[in-house]
């Protein structure tokens, strides 16, 4: 342990999880702000937090933060990121990273050239069962794995003044759901070779379902669905020639999973065992890439981070979404 202080930028309901995880795990949660004071406040009273800015801009300058979770909602990721970055703190961006390719590349300069650790909060990939996940494709348990399956679908809203319905804060099911099993493709199969995408848009002009295939390398295929207007399954697969692992739902979480060999032999269970939502793990993963003197992640490095907006960004494209702060 490094023994950082953690900022907390936002007070929203991610900020809120996020913080009761960092407790959970017993880390150091020494300042939070916000653009209002008396939220800073409420945020700081309800986790025991010492001190309260009523800015983001008192944050980045608080010398006793040596670490900031960006909470914003993801229009403003950038910004925020880049601000904390150059008063000289690491940052752990909440997903998506970006709002694009363009300005997670912009992020990953600044952070390059201050020598900081900037971090995709993708809490998914430092789950127990995802570590093991990698652990047994890695040891060819699954021989040639040939496919990956992922939805991430939730019944939320339709209401069109909701952010996720708002063109102008980066709604659509795409960046707030689908980053998830995109991501989870990248993780298992790497980088995409073609990307095809079909989508249903909201009245508002935000996507509100997508589906995606894609191919890679490999040779292999993945396929996606991410919906903000239906509840799914929300599992995940992936298949080999030499057998598949089953991640029940809700995948993206702390969860169980099978290893089935092609016979039906149930090979490996796994159960998870996690305090809190799990949102720790990235944290305690941050903080010891900081203590080894490292600036990235293994888990998801900064480059795959800006290479998986250019992906959603080639999705929008397809589906016809712009956003508005786009050139």
């Amino acid at each position: 342990m490094t023994g950082l202080r953690w900022g907390i930028l936002a007070t929203g309901g991610i900020a809120h999880a996020f913080t009761s995880d960092l407790r959970t795990a017993g880390l150091d949660v020494a300042a939070v702000g916000s653009r209002s004071a008396a939220s800073a406040q409420r945020f700081a009273d309800e986790f025991g937090i010492e001190r309260a800015n009523g800015s983001y801009e008192a944050l980045a300058a608080d010398p006793d933060v040596d670490i900031v979770y960006i909470a914003t909602p993801h229009p403003a990721h950038a910004e925020n990121a880049i601000a904390m970055l150059e008063a000289g703190k690491h940052v752990l961006v909440e997903k998506p990273f970006t709002l694009t390719a363009a300005e997670a590349a912009a992020v990953r300069e600044v952070a390059r050239r201050k020598g900081l650790l900037a971090m995709e909060a993708m809490w998914t990939r430092y789950l127990p069962h995802m570590v093991r996940i990698r652990t047994l494709i890695a040891e060819g348990a699954l021989g040639e794995v040939r496919t990956v399956f992922a939805d991430h679908t939730q019944k939320i809203t339709a209401d069109p003044s909701h952010r996720l319905n708002a063109l102008e804060l980066g709604g659509g099911a795409l960046l707030d759901l689908g980053i998830y099993p995109v991501s989870f493709v990248w993780d298992v199969l790497g980088a995409p070779s073609s990307v095809r995408a079909v989508a249903r848009l909201a009245e508002t002009g935000a996507d509100a379902e997508v589906a995606t295939v894609m191919t890679h390398g490999s040779g292999a295929v993945s396929s996606t669905v991410s919906s903000s207007r239906a509840a799914g399954p929300n599992t995940a697969h992936v298949v080999g020639t030499e057998g598949r692992i089953d991640i029940d739902r809700t995948w993206y979480a702390p969860t169980t999973f099978r290893l089935t060999a092609p016979d039906g032999t149930v090979r490996e269970e796994f159960v998870s065992d996690v305090d809190g939502r799990g949102m720790q793990y990235q944290a305690l993963a941050a903080e010891r890439i900081i203590a080894e003197g490292r600036t990235d992640s293994d888990e998801l490095p900064l480059d795959e981070s800006v290479a998986i907006m250019g992906t959603l960004d080639d999705i929008r494209a397809q589906i016809g979404v712009r956003y508005p702060q786009e050139a």
